[in-house]
């Protein structure tokens, strides 16, 4: 069976940049695994996956708009340092975790504009890179009726830190703290 939109893929990779630093892999025995068509992986790759075989290899670069986009000069804010706690030593490059509107965001330290005013990068950390892959299709199958459930229930606002499983039945059976299912 070829990748196609609306199937199950199970897929191991390295993801490198241009520079040739590691920045992710998929964990040995543990395929990175996901629906086409779904949104679960960027599009360029999604895009590039398409009508390949299990057992297929490949070398896949991704420009910046097909990945995480441009990095955007607006996304660089100013934050007041009493935002941080005040026995922290705060460097340029530090990377936080800061809650927003729709949950958690990452934010980079990106300099200083006086001693009272930190910059931050609100950009996805990998935003304006080019992603170099090396992947191995380890599995493509037609989709069960509970992992099309599932997404159905993500699709309906669950995921975002949610426990989202389905039931025997294949209906949206959720964890705790989540209101989807």
């Amino acid at each position: 069976m070829k990748i196609a939109d609306n199937v199950f893929v199970a897929l191991s990779y390295v993801l490198t940049l241009d520079s040739g630093e590691e920045v992710d892999r998929s964990q040995e025995g543990k395929p990175l695994a996901f629906i086409t068509g779904s949104g679960q992986v960027i599009p360029g790759l999604e895009k590039e996956l398409m009508g390949m075989r299990a057992g297929d290899r490949a070398k896949i670069t991704i420009e910046a708009e097909d990945a995480y986009g441009p990095a955007q000069e607006d996304l660089f804010k100013e934050i007041p340092r009493s935002q941080f706690p005040a026995d922290m030593e705060i460097e340029e490059g530090m990377a936080f975790e800061a809650q927003g509107p729709q949950g958690p965001i990452m934010l980079v330290v990106k300099s200083f504009k006086d001693e009272e005013t930190v910059v931050v990068d609100l950009n996805h950390p990998m935003a304006g890179q080019r992603l170099n892959f090396d992947v191995e299709v380890m599995e493509v199958r037609e989709t069960s009726a509970a992992e099309r459930a599932a997404m159905t229930a993500m699709a309906a606002g669950c995921g975002a830190g949610c426990e989202c499983d389905t039931d025997a039945g294949g209906a949206p059976a959720c964890g705790p703290g989540c209101e989807c299912g």
